[in-house]
C-alpha cells in the first residue's frame, strides 16, 4: 500500500508538473501571437499614415511655383503673364461631403467648349502641373481646369485617397468645367488628363457612367491598383514582405476612410471604359513600374493609343520629350 501511495503521489506530481509546463507553453504562445498581431497592426497603421498623410507644406503656393520654375524655367514668363492679366484664376467648389475644394482655370481663345481637366500627382498640386496647362491653353487652344485633389494644395481633406474617391470629385469638376466653358454654338468636349496618381484617378473616372461631353482620357504613368503600387513600394523602399501588411492596412483603411486597397483598382475601371484613351509611360519608370502599362492597355476595350518614352523615369515624359508629347496629345485629340 505505501508503495502504491508513493507511485500515485509521484504520478500526481508528474501530471501537475506537466500541466504547469503546458500552461506556460500556452501563455508563451499566446504572448507571441499577441506580439505578432500588435506588431502587424502597428506596422500597418504606420504604413497607412506614411502613405496617406498629406504634405504638411501643401498650402505653400509660393514653394509650388518655385518648384514649377525649377523644373521648367521657361514656364515663368507664361505663368507671370497669365497671372498678371487675370487670365489664370482660382475657383472653389463645395463637394457633397461638405469639403471646400480648389482649382485653377483659364480660357483659350477659340476653344469653343473644348476643355482639358488636368489632374496632378501624389502629394503635388495643380500649380506644379501648369506645364500641361500651358500646353493645352497656349499650344492646343483648349480651356483648362486644374483641380487640387482632396487633401492636396488648397483643397480640404485629411488623408490622400490615391485616386479612388477622387474620381467622384473629378467628375464633379468636369461638371463645373462644362458649365464654366459652355459654348453657345459648339457642343462641350472634355478630356481628362492625369499624371501618376492623377492618371490612376483618370482611369478610375473612365469606368464610371459619364455624361457625353467627356469625350476621351489621357493617362500618364498610372498604376494598376493601389494594392499593386503599395506592394511595389514596400519591396523597393523598405524591403518588407507585403503579407500581411498590405491586407491589414487595407482593412484599416476601409474602417478609417471608407475605401480599401482592393477596390481602388484603375485596372478594373479601365476595363469598363468605352471612350478613347491615350496611355503614356516612360520605359525607365521604377516608381510606377513600366510593366503596369501592359495589363492596363490590354484591359482597355475600344479605341486606344500608346506612347512609351525612351530612358524616361516616373512622370518625366513631358519633361524629356515636350514636343513629341504635345504632338501626340494634339493628334489624339483631333482623332
Amino acid at each position: 500500500m505505501p508503495e502504491n501511495r508513493q507511485y500515485a503521489n509521484t504520478r500526481t506530481m508528474g501530471l501537475m508538473k506537466g500541466g504547469t509546463l503546458m500552461k506556460k507553453a500556452i501563455y508563451i504562445t499566446a504572448a507571441a501571437v499577441v506580439a505578432v498581431i500588435a506588431t502587424t497592426v502597428g506596422s500597418s497603421l504606420y504604413l497607412l499614415s506614411y502613405s496617406l498623410a498629406p504634405d504638411p507644406n501643401r498650402r505653400d503656393m509660393d514653394s509650388a511655383y518655385t518648384q514649377l520654375f525649377n523644373n521648367y524655367p521657361d514656364m515663368r514668363q507664361w505663368t507671370d503673364s497669365m497671372r498678371a492679366g487675370g487670365l489664370l484664376r482660382d475657383t472653389f467648389v463645395v463637394m457633397p461631403t461638405g469639403e471646400r475644394h480648389h482649382a485653377l482655370y483659364a480660357r483659350a481663345d477659340g476653344a469653343h467648349g473644348r476643355t482639358a481637366v488636368i489632374v496632378h500627382g501624389y502629394k503635388d498640386c495643380a500649380v506644379k502641373f501648369l506645364y500641361l496647362g500651358r500646353m493645352y491653353q497656349r499650344d492646343l487652344g483648349w480651356n483648362i481646369l486644374m483641380p487640387d485633389l482632396h487633401a492636396h494644395g488648397l483643397s480640404d481633406g485629411e488623408a490622400i485617397q490615391m485616386g479612388w474617391l477622387d474620381r467622384l470629385d473629378v467628375i464633379r469638376w468636369t461638371e463645373v468645367a462644362e458649365e464654366l466653358f459652355r459654348d453657345s454654338v459648339c457642343p462641350s468636349q472634355l478630356v481628362v488628363h492625369g499624371v501618376s496618381m492623377g492618371a490612376a484617378t483618370t482611369m478610375c473616372v473612365s469606368g464610371e457612367k459619364l455624361p457625353p461631353y467627356i469625350s476621351r482620357f489621357i493617362e500618364d504613368c498610372g498604376y494598376t491598383s493601389v494594392k499593386d503600387e503599395f506592394t511595389v513600394q514596400l519591396k523597393e523602399q523598405f524591403g518588407l514582405p507585403t503579407f500581411p501588411l498590405i491586407q491589414v492596412a487595407g482593412a484599416l483603411c476601409k474602417m478609417k476612410y471608407g475605401w480599401s486597397f482592393d477596390e481602388a483598382s484603375p485596372l478594373r475601371q479601365v476595363a469598363r471604359c468605352r471612350r478613347p484613351m491615350l496611355f503614356i509611360h516612360g520605359d525607365a519608370d521604377d516608381f510606377v513600374p513600366t510593366w503596369m502599362l501592359k495589363p492596363l492597355y490590354k484591359a482597355k476595350p475600344g479605341y486606344k493609343e500608346v506612347m512609351v518614352t525612351r530612358e524616361t523615369g516616373h512622370a518625366r515624359s513631358f519633361h524629356d520629350y515636350p514636343e513629341d508629347y504635345r504632338d501626340k496629345v494634339g493628334a489624339f485629340l483631333k482623332r
